[in-house]
């Protein structure tokens, strides 16, 4: 049998140009696509997505810095910062470990329970603090838990080791290390320093795996040297916290100063509170009123106008006014005495402390005269203390004034200052005239001492000052076994809400020097508003006076005459207090 031929397959169609040329174009087109995908990512976008890179891994560490201590002028210190670390958490990534959170909370004294409500409310965060700061070594053993998305921040935390007792003169710092009241704010640039800086590279959980990329060391701040005296601060802390207790008064002030030097020893004001405890960070306790607060001085500014009337030359020491019958028609006001007293020389009006020879001596002067003498003793003048909220006197022209206006201001009402004003202008008596700059800062650039009137009299003035403390005078407690006590008591009212002058309502003052004949210290006590009925300034604030300058001159060994004053500040401070160790410190409270 005959095999049969199988007939060839027939040959493929050729392909049409059309379809060749489309293949190739897709190609070609695909080419193009990668090849610039390709220049866009390592030409157009490189430096973009090196940085976006560099954010995922290489990371710029904050290096905190050493911030300066506060100090007294004896070197003992008022503020210290030790090295601290806060822990921090990517809250998701603790989370998504639960067997940690409950380790981590019992290291950090917390409640499993809340510690996890805290991170699931903020679980679309990348960052949130877990504890307050720690010391390195309690850090480090939550650290060494090994929990995920837990880290530390190293810092320095502030401690105030005077504690409520100069709270309100050195002020506070926040979380992140800034000053935000008191000296911490006022000398914010000096103390702070500059931080430094180290970069790193991190895994993707966070660790660093290396540190060695670039480097810029911290730079420590200085430390600030205060003019306080810690011992004197503390007494005088005590005796006012007391006494505004005991007579049960809405608050208080005190304020002692070097009548030569213008140096402020001690300054507290009550309510008061502890830097230390973030909780009583708030008013009215972090309020230093011996700056912030202005008062009408009331009979305290008798001393003043007396002054200016014998440095004009129209009174002497033995001028006599009638003061008879104990008050006095000027206009529609009436000015009253206490306690009549007939006719008086200048050093009675004062030692009675009365408002009608105050008022006729105003009303001889004329008001241009009146405003000028408290113009004298610095009255409208900024302090320049760089505390923060120092407040300005408030003295209107005398081209406002009538007679009323001149009566009331010869006695100390319808102007207003504050502490430190008063304090200044009392230097001036105390220091034979020349009225110093007061200052809180012990290294800061002197201000020689202006004018305010002659040496004699500033001495005229004290000697009739004595009389007030003297028995028979307004301020026999103000007294001081061994020493001449020069002062002035006040009793002002208070102006309330609808602007009219509350009977019930009253400020407690004594303003003096020690000693009489040669004065080295003055200070200043204010009780406000003592509500147990003892409400002139000889009842309430002359015995505060007395308690705290007698422990002042016994620190100071200050002699009967005042001859003998050692230097007490030390040439220079102790570097101990300022050194980047962990200092434990037992913050000191007041009974």
């Amino acid at each position: 049998m005959k095999a049969r031929r199988l007939a060839p397959a027939p040959a493929p169609a050729p392909v049409g140009g059309w379809r060749r040329g489309f293949v190739l174009g897709v190609m070609a087109l695909g080419a193009c696509v990668v090849f610039g995908r390709a220049f866009q990512l390592e030409v157009i976008d490189q430096d973009f997505l090196a940085a976006e890179g560099s954010k995922r891994s290489i990371r710029d560490v904050t290096i905190p810095a050493h911030r300066g201590a506060i100090v007294d002028r004896r070197g003992e210190p008022l503020a210290l910062s030790a090295p601290v670390e806060s822990l921090w958490a990517v809250p998701q990534a603790l989370l998504d470990a639960p067997r940690y959170v409950d380790a981590v909370a019992k290291l950090l004294g917390r409640q499993p329970d809340e510690l996890r409500k805290f991170l699931q409310a903020r679980a679309d965060r990348k960052f949130v603090y877990i504890s307050d700061p720690l010391s390195p070594g309690e850090a480090k053993r939550v650290l060494s838990l090994g929990a995920p998305g837990v880290f530390s921040d190293p810092s320095y935390a502030r401690y105030y080791p005077a504690g409520e007792v100069a709270g309100q003169v050195v002020g506070f710092c926040g979380r992140d290390g800034t000053g935000l009241e008191g000296i911490e704010k006022a000398q914010e640039s000096v103390l702070a320093g500059k931080q430094g800086s180290r970069r790193v590279i991190r895994d993707r959980a966070g660790h660093i795996v290396e540190d060695n990329l670039k480097f810029v060391e911290a730079q420590s701040g200085e430390d600030v040297q205060l003019t306080i005296d810690l011992r004197i601060q503390y007494l005088a802390y005590r005796e006012l916290k007391e006494a505004v207790a005991e007579h049960k008064a809405k608050g208080g002030t005190i304020v002692i100063a070097d009548s030569a030097t213008g140096d402020i020893l001690a300054i507290a004001s009550q309510p008061g509170f502890n830097p230390n405890n973030p909780g009583e960070r708030k008013p009215p306790g972090t309020r230093n009123r011996a700056i912030t607060d202005l008062y009408e001085p009331g009979s305290t500014a008798k001393p003043l106008l007396v002054a200016q009337a014998l440095e004009l030359g129209l009174f002497q020491p033995t001028s006599t006014i009638d003061t008879t019958p104990g008050w006095f028609k000027v206009g529609a006001l009436t000015v009253r005495d206490d306690h009549p007293g007939g006719v008086m020389d200048l050093a009675k009006i004062l030692a009675k402390s009365s408002n009608v020879g105050a008022a006729k001596i105003g009303l001889t002067l004329g008001p241009e005269a009146v405003w000028a003498g408290l113009q004298r003793f610095g009255i409208a003048e900024p302090l320049y203390t760089a505390f923060p909220g120092e407040a300005n006197s408030v003295l209107r022209h005398y081209s406002q004034w009538g007679e009323i206006a001149t009566a009331t201001a010869s006695y100390g009402y319808g102007w207003s200052l504050n502490a430190l004003h008063e304090v200044r202008a009392y230097s001036a008596l105390a220091n034979d005239g020349l009225m110093p700059h007061l200052r809180l800062i012990k290294n800061a650039p002197p201000v020689p001492p202006q004018r305010a009137i002659s040496a004699r009299t500033a001495r005229e003035v004290r000697e009739m000052l004595e009389t007030v403390v003297a028995p028979g005078g307004s301020a026999t407690r103000a007294a001081i076994q061994g020493y001449k006590v020069a002062g002035k008591t006040g009793t002002a009212r208070k102006l309330s809400d609808n602007g009219v002058y509350d009977a019930n309502r009253h400020m407690a003052l004594f303003v003096g020097m020690v000693p009489a004949e040669n004065p080295r210290l003055v200070g200043l006590v204010i009780i406000d508003e003592p509500s147990d009925g003892r409400y002139y300034g000889g009842l309430a604030a002359a015995p505060v006076f007395a308690s705290v300058m007698q422990g002042a001159a016994r620190l100071l060994q200050i002699s009967p005459e005042g001859t003998h004053t050692p230097d007490l500040a030390p040439p220079s401070l102790p570097r101990a207090v300022g050194g980047p160790t962990m200092v434990k410190v037992n913050a000191r409270t007041t009974r």
